[in-house]
């Protein structure tokens, strides 16, 4: 069995260089930094307690149908306050929009 993940592990300089190398946004924060980890852990407790708590699926195919239902939902429909109330796909949109402007909207005068 592997041992913990060390702290300063995914924020090391080798580590950075290799993401920018490869042209990779880092979502891990700084050393000493919870900010990544807390929305990772509000979306773990937002996941056990609409879905996973005081529930018994027959089978492992409905627990996992249940699953992919769940984050079709989660991404598509449940709005999210750290997003401006809005789910994650329109957001991720409005991003996309405002880094590629439609070519047909440039003027080249």
């Amino acid at each position: 069995m592997r041992g913990p993940v060390e702290s300063g592990q995914y924020t090391s300089i080798d580590f950075t260089q290799t993401l920018a190398d490869h042209r990779v946004l880092q979502s891990v924060g700084s050393v000493g930094d919870a900010y990544d980890n807390a929305m990772a852990e509000s979306f773990v407790d937002s996941f056990k307690t609409e879905l996973i708590n005081d529930r018994i699926w027959q089978t492992k195919s409905h627990l996992e149908l249940a699953i992919v239902e769940y984050i079709g939902w989660f991404n598509h429909d449940r709005l999210h306050s750290q997003l401006g109330d809005l789910p994650p796909i329109e957001f991720e949109a409005l991003g996309d929009a405002l880094r590629d402007p439609d070519p047909i909207l440039i003027s080249s005068t």
